[in-house]
């Protein structure tokens, strides 16, 4: 088979539609207008007393026509449509009114608004102001409204049959009355489902007739599962498990190749592997592959007063025998043939321009003239297209008729070139005028468009097209079973199928039309649809050719000119048929007036193709009661039902064929959204009113099955999918043969599970069901089908509701798009609208609120996102309609770009898991005996035990640091102990041992002599990194005074970095100030006093010109348990404290570090950390004095103005030991991730690092220290050299990881130990505190990264913080360590030790309750791995989970920031940093936005998505703000609670703030 696409522009998408609304008079046989008024105010006295409240602005004085108690669609029901066409939503006062009622039902809730940014309130669309022809309304919207109603009915009595219900409603006869309802137009799949098309500029492609290819290849399977998978195949497998609530059609449910279903989401080759796979002790694999967020959800039960079905299982309908023809020509082309050859000179097909004038008339003479063989077209007229469409046919090629492709970015355009690759389409036929318009590439070729093959373009109409010769007839066949023709849809996802139709249906679906309609030989039909596809193709193009009519085609750029224009035609060429859709008819309505002389009597049949969209009723009745004086018969309406893959499902006959009289339902919507027919009898505005759309087609069986699930007949009062069989349809998906056969092969069975008939039906995709007289009702399309919490509600209802509050003053030409997206495991739906220009941020905000309030009280559903975006900007389908799937896809891909957003979880979010009980706590003991009964261990362990730990140390003899430098002074002098680089690499200072000693006592004397300071005295120390800060500590120490180390303010930022360091000055009650003359003039300056008293500064000594001079004597302490140091530091809570540390404490922390590290005099270290508290002080002022090594000392500030100083260092000095914080790693990354070609040209090499240790006060960074390994692994570092530390304020060095040197003998002296290890535990069971190992990839794994190996004296247990009772290695609980070098207590301004005396020396509840502890506030767990150590151990592994202080406690359950925030920022590519924190019970998100501020809104939607997904939580307030705005202190770590403070006090200068509700 060979495949050629069609393409053709649509009629000018950029025509405008008129904006509308209408009134309408009283239909002949109808209610009079006093007994409307009257039935009004008894339907709205119960909200009377509230109306008068309502702005008078929004009560509508147009009446509509009574026959509005037959309200439209809306409904919990879902009339589903096809996933892009929105037409027109038709304007219904009772529907407004309904509306206003509901809404005054609810008081002035006070909502907060959502605050913004100036600069964001002024983006709008550039083509906000587009003129009034390229208007976005169109055929498939605008902004028509259709009738309304109000779900709020109760429950009736249900009635025996359904025969019994209908015959109380249903009008009968051909009186005028039967015609007379409410309802409107849908605009169904038929025009512009799908499609991507164009302007009149273009024309795209089929296939020459000459070009001869490979024909009929197999189709290719391109796709493996099937979209509805969950049809059952085979009859037999009745049983196939039922979905879980609140689930669609489209599942993840397969059946193995045994028939058996399989419910998970591996194959089932991929799930015995697995099995093979497991590990013992770990739970089976089964849990982690299949999501259990059943048992974990809250699955609402169903309500038990919901309506049940009750009728009898139906029996299938059978159409009309198909009648015996004798001379019926055995294909379409043979006909073609036939009258080419008998009637040459009869007219085929009329096409018109934008005037209304005929601009060429096709004869069915000139179809055989070989010379125009497989033409294609301008598009605007139709001529071109036919001959090209069954040039291809005689050429035996496959047309494919497509839309034109204006741009490179058109909606849906890359899915239309996936669709062609799949065919393999390779020339595209178009004309002159169309190839010119396209897009093109630099060479002058038409550009290659996104996801499209490679296409040769051919001109048909071109110069170089020659005749064949005379003697040529192309072959003509018998119709087989061999694709004539390849029609695309677009599904409700978005994906882009192709529907292939057979010689023998096209020619049986001919046939069977022609018996319905009763065409005869030479009628003329006008036809107003798009020819290329559905109806207008089938009515205009192929029955026109069966039975030689000929056919007025009234582009669609004409109907936007003149809405008039196929009624003047009609009448001047005495048509007998008229293809229209809804909205045609309902324009036609609005420029009747000035047109007197117009007679629609000639009409025997007008074919309302969208009949089957549940408002085509109005429609119907409006254009009726206006044309009825005009001629037009009441029985020549007849809407038929129709759809891509079943073609027409069924028409209503014309009168003449003795039909019986239309039928009419009016049906309670509450009950067809459980799916259930009822009628309702109370006439209130909660109903849905139908018509039918006739009886099915001659020769079809048709029944109705359930949706979902295996495909069991529905009883007679129950909504199901529409099936066919019959041999009118089309016979596959083109390469898809998994959703072929659910799709074209589905076998209904009966309750018993016995097939229905033994030939395959087609589904029809239209939800409906067979009423009275064995008519047809479609409620709705599968498309459309929104499943909430079990209930269906219909897409386009949603937006009739949303269009009956304000539309007029608000909605942008009526274009809004109601689509669901699936969050949590259920539907929500989504509103976005296109708000006018002009719209100011109150009105805004006030439209939305209404809405909610409006869709909550008709249909009894919680929209979940309510969206406004600037005018012009939501995608555009085809005939300039909203491109429903393109806008979907845009909203969950962060793209949509909305002005205003307000998100609704707290009320639509009804599934969220039951909250957490706490349940009474159990004592210590309990636990203890209950670990021991299940085998589990009491998490503890320790580091190598120092005193068994021989080394030759020499500073082991000294118990203070001074007396360790003066011991190196005097034995090694010249001994290089620090060496400073600045930002340009080279050495800025350096120190050996007898300089540092000899600038230390410099210190001192100047101390005492100009100071005059008493031993114990407290020193504040205000430098920048480097030499002299060092020198002044040992200074101190010498002097008998406490040092404090204090980080210096910042020139450029003093007024928030000025306070920290005045108010560690006071905390720590320093009596002196030690500093450099720049910083001493800096505390005084004008600037300074800005910020801070300056005057209350205590003494200021500067050490820069200090004389030389000898210390008499250094100071001794006492005892060892003297104060050596305080260490200040600000915790991530914002909680400024000083930790003391004693002359003891200090000494067993650098012997520890250095029996774990193993430094020694000959050893180098580089140190890229700032030196002002916790490790990095000590790593930087202490270690290298006691150990002797030379510490090479990188300020991490010079890496801002040189980001690879540290690597370079390290690579220069072959360092093999080196220490970073998180911020310094994060710097490299990001800044040289793109520059390694280059460093390596600078010869930097990284094979010398053994280890590359991390300080940090935190959880490991998995990804940052992966990706740093990744990125540098090709200068050579080795992926096992990154490793973490772990210390914190009352201790602060627990862990160190030092790699091993490779094969060293597992002696007690060196450091070989096992790498850190990684284990993945379920982040649920953590919510719980409690610890469990999961496989990688599992669902809900988190990887946690060993904090680093315990260091030499420590011991470590994990406590119940609330019991401080042991716990098990299952928990998780809080980490206490006891060790020498523990601090000994916190220094306070006022001494209130007693709050936080525990954090230092508490003890076990239970167990062993002598050892002293320091409780670190961190949550972490112990793990024994399979690993062993040096001394031949097995290695007991740390991991720390996070601050206790920082945990959320939200719904009973314990969650860490840096886990939502790790979600959070993988939701959106825009999102650079996130923080999360409480306030009033509600989660605060904070993101920093990096990208322009117009995508600020796209992020509010996507945060709480993932939020909801990943951690079931609903967010309260998402916070957009500018990168930057995050407070991240020196160790890289983030300081939420500042940012807490920062957000109530209003300071963050935010962009956009929303409050979800």
């Amino acid at each position: 088979m060979f495949v050629c696409s069609c393409v053709y522009p649509s009629p000018s998408r950029s025509s405008r539609k008129p904006s509308i609304i209408c009134s309408y008079k009283a239909a002949p046989g109808d209610i009079t207008q006093k007994g409307y008024e009257k039935k009004r105010g008894k339907l709205l006295a119960p909200y009377i007393p509230q109306i008068q409240g309502v702005d008078p602005s929004l009560q509508v004085d147009h009446r509509i026509q009574a026959s509005s108690q037959a309200a439209p669609p809306t409904s919990k029901h879902n009339k589903p449509r096809a996933a892009n066409s929105r037409d027109e939503r038709f304007r219904s006062d009772l529907h407004t009114e309904a509306v206003q009622a509901a809404l005054a039902k609810y008081k002035e809730r006070k909502m907060p608004m959502p605050s913004k940014r100036r600069s964001v309130l002024v983006q709008s669309s550039v083509e906000a102001c587009t003129p009034p022809d390229t208007s976005s309304a169109s055929e498939d919207e605008g902004s028509l409204r259709r009738q309304g109603r109000m779900a709020t009915s109760s429950p009736y009595q249900p009635h025996p049959t359904v025969e019994h219900w209908f015959n109380r409603v249903i009008q009968g006869s051909s009186t005028s009355s039967s015609a007379s309802s409410t309802s409107s137009h849908p605009g169904g799949r038929s025009h512009s489902a799908n499609a991507t098309s164009g302007s009149a500029a273009t024309v795209l492609a089929d296939l020459m007739a000459h070009t001869q290819l490979d024909n009929h290849c197999a189709p290719p399977d391109v796709t493996g599962l099937s979209e509805r998978s969950l049809h059952a195949e085979r009859p037999q497998v009745a049983s196939v498990r039922g979905l879980p609530r609140g689930y669609t059609h489209t599942s993840s449910t397969m059946e193995t190749a045994d028939g058996v279903p399989v419910n998970s989401r591996v194959s089932s080759k991929i799930q015995q592997l697995l099995n093979t796979l497991k590990r013992p002790k770990r739970p089976p694999l089964r849990e982690f592959f299949v999501d259990d967020f059943e048992e974990l959800l809250d699955v609402q039960q169903p309500d038990p007063n919901q309506p049940k079905p009750e009728g009898v299982q139906m029996s299938p309908l059978h159409g009309d025998p198909l009648g015996v023809v004798t001379n019926w020509p055995p294909s379409l082309l043979a006909s073609l043939q036939r009258w080419g050859t008998a009637q040459p000179k009869s007219p085929c097909l009329t096409a018109l321009d934008n005037a209304g004038k005929p601009v060429y008339t096709l004869t069915y003479g000139t179809f055989t003239l070989p010379g125009l063989v497989a033409l294609v077209f301008p598009n605007n007229d139709p001529v071109m297209f036919m001959v090209a469409f069954y040039g291809c046919l005689l050429a035996e090629l496959v047309p494919v008729p497509i839309e034109v492709p204006l741009t490179r970015k058109d909606a849906g355009s890359q899915q239309i070139g996936f669709l062609l690759g799949s065919c393999g389409v390779t020339l595209a036929l178009t004309t002159d005028a169309c190839q010119k318009g396209l897009p093109k590439a630099q060479t002058g070729e038409v550009a290659t468009f996104k996801g499209w093959p490679r296409l040769l373009w051919f001109v048909t109409d071109g110069k170089h097209v020659v005749k064949p010769p005379k003697d040529w007839s192309p072959p003509i066949r018998d119709a087989s079973n061999e694709t004539a023709y390849i029609e695309y849809k677009t599904s409700k996802e978005g994906s882009t199928m192709g529907i292939t139709v057979s010689h023998a249906a096209m020619l049986a679906h001919c046939h069977a039309l022609t018996q319905a309609c009763g065409y005869t030989e030479g009628e003329t039909i006008t036809n107003v649809l798009d020819f290329k596809r559905d109806a207008g193709l089938w009515h205009g193009v192929l029955m026109s050719v069966m039975n030689r009519m000929h056919v007025i085609s009234i582009p669609y750029s004409l109907m936007k000119v003149n809405p008039l224009s196929w009624i003047q035609k009609v009448h001047s060429y005495k048509a007998r048929v008229a293809v229209v859709k809804s909205r045609d008819m309902h324009w036609s309505l609005l420029s009747q007036k000035d047109q007197r002389d117009i007679s629609l009597s000639s009409l025997r049949m007008l074919i309302v193709a969208d009949g089957a969209n549940p408002w085509s009723i109005s429609s119907c009745d409006a254009f009726l009661n206006v044309f009825q004086a005009r001629g037009l018969r009441p029985e020549v309406i007849c809407p038929c039902a129709s759809s891509a893959e079943a073609m027409t499902v069924a028409i209503r006959r014309p009168p003449e064929m003795g039909v019986p009289p239309p039928g009419k339902a009016v049906l309670s919507m509450s009950c067809l959204s459980y799916g259930v027919i009822r009628v309702d009898t109370e006439e209130k505005l909660s109903v849905l009113t139908l018509q039918d759309v006739g009886q099915v087609m001659p020769g079809a069986l048709v029944c109705v099955v359930r949706p979902e699930g295996t495909p069991y007949l529905c009883r007679t009062d129950e909504v199901g999918e529409i099936c066919v069989s019959s041999c009118t349809t089309g016979i596959s998906y083109y390469g898809l043969p998994g959703m072929t056969k659910n799709v074209f092969e589905t076998i209904p069975v009966t309750a018993s599970g016995s097939p229905v008939s033994d030939r395959p039906f087609t589904r029809s995709s239209l939800l409906g069901f067979i009423g009275p007289d064995n008519l047809l009702f479609v409620v709705g399309k599968m498309d459309g089908l929104m499943v909430v919490s079990g209930r269906r509600h219909n897409a386009d209802d949603v937006v009739a509701t949303a269009l009956a509050v304000e539309p007029m003053k608000f909605v942008y030409r009526g274009r809004i798009a109601v689509f669901s997206v699936c969050v949590l495991h259920d539907e929500r739906i989504v509103v976005v609208a296109e708000q006018r220009p002009d719209a100011s941020e109150e009105d805004s905000f006030q439209w939305m609120s209404r809405v909610l309030q409006a869709i909550d009280s008709i249909h009894q559903v919680g929209v979940y996102c309510l969206a406004l975006v600037p005018a012009n900007t939501l995608p555009k389908a085809p005939l300039g309609g909203i491109h429903i799937s393109e806008t979907k896809q845009r909203f969950l891909e962060g793209a949509l770009h909305p002005c205003n957003v307000l998100m609704c979880p707290h009320t639509c979010v009804t599934n969220l898991p039951k909250p957490r009980q706490k349940q009474p706590e159990v004592g210590p003991a309990s636990m203890i005996v209950g670990n021991l009964v299940a085998g589990k261990r009491i998490a503890q362990a320790c580091g190598r035990d120092v005193a068994q730990l021989e080394d030759n140390d020499q500073a082991r003899k000294f118990l203070y640091m001074q007396d360790v430098l003066q011991w190196r002074a005097q034995a090694t002098p010249d001994h290089p102990l620090f060496l400073l680089l600045n930002a340009k690499g080279t050495v800025a200072s350096t120190a050996s041992c007898v300089q540092l000693h000899k600038r230390a006592e410099r210190v001192a004397v100047a101390l005492m002599e100009r100071g005059r300071l008493n031993t114990g005295d407290h020193v504040a120390l205000v430098y920048p990194p480097g030499t002299d800060l060092i020198a002044t500590f040992y200074g101190c120490l010498y002097a008998g005074c406490v040092p404090v180390t204090v980080r210096p303010p910042h020139p450029q930022n003093l007024a928030t970095t000025l306070p920290t360091v005045k108010m560690i000055v006071e905390v720590s009650k320093s009596v002196c100030i030690l500093t450099t003359q720049a910083i001493m003039k800096l505390l005084r300056s004008k600037e300074a006093a800005a910020a801070v008293d300056v005057k209350t500064w205590p003494m200021v000594l500067d050490t820069d010109d200090l004389p030389r001079k000898k210390l008499p004597q250094i100071y001794k302490p006492p005892t060892p348990e003297m104060l050596a140091y305080l260490d200040f530091s600000v915790s991530t809570t914002g909680i400024l404290a000083g930790v003391k540390m004693s002359h003891a404490a200090t000494s067993a922390l650098c012997r520890s570090i250095k029996l774990q590290c193993e430094l020694y005099p000959s050893r180098q270290i580089a140190i890229c950390l700032d030196p002002y508290c916790g490790l990095g002080f000590a790593l930087w002022c202490l270690c290298s004095v006691y150990s002797g090594h030379q510490s090479i000392l990188v300020p991490p500030l010079e890496l801002e103005s040189n980001v690879s100083l540290w690597l370079s260092a390290v690579s220069q000095f072959k360092v093999r030991v080196t220490f970073c914080s998180y911020s310094v790693m994060e710097m490299c990354t990001k800044g040289l991730g793109s520059q390694t070609e280059a460093l390596r040209l600078r010869n930097v090499n990284l094979s010398c690092v053994r280890t590359c240790m991390v300080v940090a006060e935190e959880r490991p960074r998995i990804a940052l220290t992966q990706s740093f390994s990744k990125i540098f692994k090709d200068l050579g570092l080795s992926p096992r050299a990154v490793s973490t530390t772990f210390g914190c304020r009352v201790n602060v060095a627990i862990c160190l990881q030092v790699r091993g040197r490779e094969g060293r003998l597992k002696s007690g002296g060196g450091t070989a130990g096992p790498d850190p290890t990684t284990v993945y535990v379920d982040m649920r069971a953590l919510r719980h505190d409690r610890v469990r190992l999961v496989e990688r990839g599992s669902p809900h794994s988190l990887p946690l990264m060993e904090s680093g190996k315990i260091l030499p004296g420590v011991k470590v247990i994990i406590a119940n913080p609330e019991t401080k009772g042991p716990l098990g290695d299952s928990h998780l609980g809080e980490i206490w360590v006891s060790s020498p070098h523990n601090a000994t207590g916190y220094y306070t301004v006022y001494g209130e030790e007693a709050l936080h005396a525990d954090h230092f020396c508490t003890k076990l509840s239970f167990g062993d309750t002598q050892t002293v502890w320091a409780r670190t506030g961190y949550l972490g767990f112990l793990r024994r791995t399979e690993l062993t150590d040096a001394s031949g151990e097995r290695h007991d592994a740390l991991y720390v989970v996070g601050s206790l202080d920082e945990t959320l406690e939200l719904r009973g359950m314990r969650y860490h920031p840096i886990d939502i925030e790790t979600s959070v920022i993988r939701a959106h590519k825009s999102i650079a940093e996130c923080a999360v924190f409480t306030w009033t019970n509600l989660l605060v998100v904070v993101v920093e936005l990096e990208g322009s501020e117009q995508e600020a809104l796209d992020l509010v939607a996507l945060v709480t998505n993932v939020v909801l997904e990943e951690h079931f939580l609903i967010v309260g307030v998402v916070v957009v703000v500018d990168p930057g705005v995050i407070p991240i202190n020196s160790r890289g770590e983030k300081q939420r609670m500042h940012l807490r403070d920062g957000f109530l006090a209003d300071q963050l200068d935010p962009i956009y703030v929303a409050y979800n509700m």
